[in-house]
């Protein structure tokens, strides 16, 4: 099991990081970002968002990046 959490500031390069390790380390990248914004730049309502973080971190490994505070302890 592999699990690594990348957070940092906006436009730091999470994405750019989380894609070459996972290109190296043969894992599965998980971008928040592109599950939380639906199009129009609408959010995901929070209870849901817990639901879908919670079946994420079930998997066996990844990469995730992205802030989002609300859900940085369980993950």
């Amino acid at each position: 099991m592999k699990k690594i959490l990348i957070i940092g500031s906006g436009g730091a390069g999470k994405s750019t990081l989380s894609r070459q390790l996972g290109n190296i380390l043969n894992l599965e990248v998980i971008h928040l970002d592109s599950l939380y914004w639906h199009p129009g730049w609408v959010e995901t309502p929070q209870p849901e968002w817990g639901q879908i973080v919670q079946e994420l971190i079930k998997r066996e490994s990844w990469i995730m990046d992205g802030n989002y505070s609300g859900t940085l302890d369980i993950r």
